[in-house]
């Protein structure tokens, strides 16, 4: 119990106060957070993955194996998704909210910051974060799409939004770097190791800010479906997996604090931009951001004794 109070106290409570001062700022200044999101996408983002990836000392074999693992643990949860779905008779937009929340997690804003913690002296752990969180992103702009509005975009235009994603090349430049033994220079290492490490507080930040403006009204069921599938059985699913591929250490860990992560702001953001569902997709997130604050304490403890 002492352990599990000292993981919250020193990386969820952290976390919990700067999403509250995103939440005062953006209630007193009311804050277009269009631009600050397109800052944090387009600049702090992307250096961030590029720097983590450039410096890590990654082992190219279990890259594989991490592979088939993400395979296999997306697969499931679509799976869970759609058998909630269909258990709770849910249609429409009702269907798309619970299929897109237990798939898609806040690996960014919420994610990657709480790895940066949790792994502050082992940065293999937030390198493979990094790697979920692109695989997230490719995920959230094909399957989460897809389910919002499976006629408005071809096979095209999602590869063209996929092409838009600053991260993917942020990514690649980084492991070819990396498996060529480039050095960077200064001028150029100093912008991006400052960029980076802003990255997490304006994160947070404007987590709480976009959290500050969801109304909260009449509880959904969904959102109780949702917060089981995305918080519970994800990291159940997770577990499983984990222990079937025989993968262990620092990866085990952080793949497991991975699936424990709450669904998305995305989720919330498309739908407004497709109009399906919006209030209730960003009910969803905002209780699942609440609710992992006590999931994922106790997800964190429980790696670190397995692992």
């Amino acid at each position: 119990m002492a352990y599990i109070s000292l993981v919250f106290l020193d990386v969820i409570l952290p976390i919990l106060i700067l999403l509250g001062v995103g939440v005062i700022l953006q209630k007193k200044f009311e804050f277009r957070l269009r631009p600050i999101a397109n800052l944090v996408t387009y600049c702090f983002l992307p250096a961030a993955v590029f720097l983590n990836i450039y410096e890590a000392d990654i082992d190219f074999e279990l890259l594989g194996q991490l592979a088939l693992y993400l395979v296999l643990f997306i697969t499931a949860m679509m799976v869970v998704g759609e058998v909630l779905a269909r258990a709770l008779g849910l249609r429409g937009g009702e269907r798309t909210a619970l299929k897109n929340s237990v798939s898609l997690m806040n690996s960014g804003n919420y994610g990657l910051p709480v790895s940066h913690l949790v792994f502050s002296a082992n940065p293999v752990g937030v390198s493979v974060q990094i790697i979920v969180l692109v695989v997230q992103n490719l995920l959230t702009f094909t399957y989460g799409l897809y389910n919002l509005r499976s006629n408005a975009k071809s096979v095209v235009e999602l590869f063209r939004e996929l092409l838009r994603l600053p991260i993917i090349y942020a990514l690649a430049a980084a492991f070819i770097l990396q498996a060529i033994d480039v050095e960077l220079p200064s001028f150029i290492s100093v912008p991006v190791e400052q960029l980076a490490g802003g990255f997490a507080a304006l994160a947070l930040l404007l987590l709480g800010m976009q959290l500050a403006q969801i109304e909260i009204r009449s509880f959904h069921r969904v959102i109780a479906w949702s917060a089981l599938g995305r918080l519970v059985i994800g990291p159940a699913v997770a577990l499983v997996i984990i222990f079937m591929l025989g993968i262990e250490g620092v990866i085990a860990q952080s793949l497991f604090i991975a699936s424990a992560f709450p669904t998305s702001r995305n989720t919330a953001t498309l739908a407004l931009e497709y109009d399906v569902e919006p209030e209730l997709h960003a009910q969803v997130v905002l209780y699942s951001t609440i609710l992992s604050s006590i999931t994922v304490t106790f997800v964190i403890y429980l790696s670190m004794q397995l692992f």
